[in-house]
């Protein structure tokens, strides 16, 4: 199959993936008592976040832990910036206070300590047992907190829709599960025919990885996202991508590091920087008006724009 035909397949595979996932998830909210924010945070960010999870883990057992490092970093920085930028273009996100008082701040202060723990561009054991115990940790007590007790199940999308009937877990799960299938295998098909068109056009490994394999495990996160804004689930959508770069962080590079301690000698901190900039904007972004509407959407995607470009023309 040609590159391009991979790229167009891969696309439609993916949309059709993240709208069995969106749907699913939504009926598995219904049914588990949960909010849609939550099931966003947990099952579909840390679902859609399989590829990075393939990635790194491949890389760091090969002996490449700066490949899996990198793809987190650039990973975190597409969702941040791309992802939650286009999804706003699409229909402005709004923001809830626990996405303001705890799940962005939480980020935040896990995003400084992974940079804590790679000041010395070194990915050990400990490292990894530390992020690993985060991550259960703030799993456990964001579920736990999350659960709606004695109250009527939400009947209306947070875009102001009515629900369609919860759905049988029989139903919800599979769907769910097929979906999440769904947006690895697109997403699968889409990086290697990008790489190999980006490898066409001359682009070095250093920038393909930094650019087109970020993004293409990104994909998962991209479509559900997308999906979640026109359909006016902009809790899931800005609960997909905050969870998305806490698992990142947390259960990518802590598995990674558990596999395979790593050096980083050519760690960029100028990457680095771009990851915790782009986190920190975020929350003035939600605080001033509640939500990233469309200009602070537009404003996010040329950042990215202007990042990625600047990647490209320092190699």
């Amino acid at each position: 199959m040609s590159p391009v035909l991979l790229l167009l397949v891969g696309v439609v595979i993916l949309s059709v993936g993240a709208q069995a996932m969106v749907s699913g998830g939504a009926a598995l909210a219904l049914r588990l008592g949960l909010t849609p924010l939550i099931i966003g945070l947990t099952v579909m960010a840390y679902g859609t976040s399989a590829p990075e999870l393939v990635v790194s883990a491949q890389a760091a057992a090969r002996g490449n832990g700066a490949i899996a490092v990198g793809n987190v970093i650039g990973s975190n920085i597409c969702n941040l910036a791309l992802i939650l930028g286009l999804s706003a273009l699409i229909r402005p996100i709004n923001s809830s206070r626990d996405v303001l008082r705890r799940d962005l701040p939480v980020l935040i202060g896990i995003t400084m300590v992974a940079i804590a723990l790679l000041a010395d561009r070194e990915l050990g054991r400990f490292d990894g047992a530390v992020l690993l115990t985060i991550l259960f940790a703030y799993t456990w007590f964001t579920i736990r907190q999350a659960r709606r007790v004695d109250q009527p199940a939400d009947t209306k999308a947070p875009g102001g829709e009515e629900l369609p009937p919860a759905r049988p877990l029989a139903i919800a799960i599979p769907m769910t599960l097929a979906g999440l299938a769904l947006l690895l295998w697109g997403a699968d098909m889409f990086v290697e025919g990008a790489v190999v068109v980006a490898q066409r056009w001359g682009m070095s490994e250093v920038v393909i990885g930094l650019t087109v394999v970020a993004i293409g495990t990104s994909l998962p996160e991209l479509a559900l996202s997308v999906v979640a804004a026109i359909r006016g689930e902009g809790d899931v959508a800005l609960g997909n991508v905050i969870g998305s770069n806490t698992f990142n962080l947390l259960g990518i590079l802590g598995f990674s590091a558990l596999m395979q301690p790593t050096a980083l000698p050519d760690l960029a901190w100028t990457d680095l920087g771009v990851m915790l900039a782009v986190t920190l904007l975020v929350y003035p972004l939600l605080r001033s008006g509640g939500r990233v509407v469309r200009a602070e959407g537009a404003c996010l995607v040329l950042i990215y724009a202007g990042y990625t470009t600047w990647l490209i023309t320092r190699i």
